[in-house]
């Protein structure tokens, strides 16, 4: 279970600096190089992507719980906003949801 979260977490630092360059460039007025590491992240994303064992609609189910507690992450590390408790709040919610969808029981 800790491999697959830690899984989870790189994925989703791989899509968000994937997403967060291109923004750099068109919003903050950062170099258009900024495009050549972005796609390289977006790359690496999809790549991570396919080593997971469950099937790729789960997959990607879960995924997005994870990338929701990286994404808050992101914004109090990198944006120097803090979350708020309902951030808190729904990132546990979804979490819970996450854990539901990947590591339920399931009968085959």
């Amino acid at each position: 279970m800790i491999q697959t979260l830690a899984l989870f977490a790189v994925t989703a630092v791989a899509e968000i600096v994937g997403c967060y360059l291109p923004y750099l460039w068109l919003r903050k007025g950062g170099s258009v190089l900024l495009l050549i590491p972005a796609a390289a992240s977006l790359a690496l994303f999809a790549w991570l992507l396919t080593l997971h064992p469950e099937a790729a609609g789960r997959t990607y189910a879960a995924y997005g719980g994870v990338y929701v507690l990286i994404a808050l992450l992101w914004l109090w590390g990198v944006d120097g906003i803090r979350p708020d408790h309902w951030d808190l709040a729904g990132a546990a919610f979804v979490f819970a949801g996450l854990l539901l969808i990947y590591f339920g029981p399931r009968n085959a």
